[in-house]
């Protein structure tokens, strides 16, 4: 089996559901995609429900390694929220409607799968909330409630996959350097003049 190919299954799919929605999309256009006959298609899925939650999981697994495995690394917490917006804001310039459709489109899923991401998109508020909590405790942190923090992040960072364009005015680089700017500024504690 072509180890690339769920990735490029996965990553044609997600942009599909994110462009037209999951129950706009059809099996034929996501074969088509992925170059792929319907049947060759199930030979790597056994539905579209089923390959929308492998979309879910592979959106979460990468999260969970790119972002949250390294920032967890960096006891600066300053550099550790640093990490999670710049990498998380990051993802999101590379093709990131994967990460984008686990808001969008997870009423799609089983009870079951929808548990399971749910889940661990809890866990990952959770980190990037105690991490704020942290900040705060060390008095790095601006008149934000943690909680309302970690959502007003990623929002933020999310949007990106709304209106960022590989071909447009900025690099992703650029791209990722002011979103981390913009929600660092907005967060952290500024020191009185």
């Amino acid at each position: 089996m072509d180890q690339d190919k769920p990735t490029e299954i996965y990553q044609a799919a997600a942009r599909i559901f994110y462009e037209k929605g999951y129950h706009a999309t059809s099996i034929n256009e996501i074969a088509e995609a992925v170059h792929l006959t319907k049947a060759g298609l199930y030979y790597y899925i056994k539905g579209k429900q089923d390959l929308l939650y492998r979309i879910m999981d592979f959106a979460m697994t990468t999260l969970e390694t790119e972002v949250v495995a390294v920032a967890a690394q960096e006891s600066d917490l300053v550099e550790r929220l640093r990490l999670i917006v710049s990498r998380h804001a990051y993802l999101m310039t590379q093709g990131g409607s994967a990460l984008a459709i686990l808001v969008n489109e997870i009423e799609g899923l089983t009870e079951s799968q929808k548990n399971s991401i749910v889940d661990r998109q809890r866990s990952y508020i959770r980190f990037l909330r105690d991490t704020l909590g942290a900040l705060g405790t060390e008095g790095k942190l601006g008149r934000l409630d943690p909680t309302s923090g970690a959502f007003g992040l990623l929002g933020m960072i999310l949007w990106i996959s709304r209106w960022f364009r590989a071909d447009g005015q900025l690099s992703a680089e650029e791209v990722v350097d002011q979103v981390t700017e913009i929600a660092l500024s907005g967060v952290l504690a500024h020191p009185q003049s």
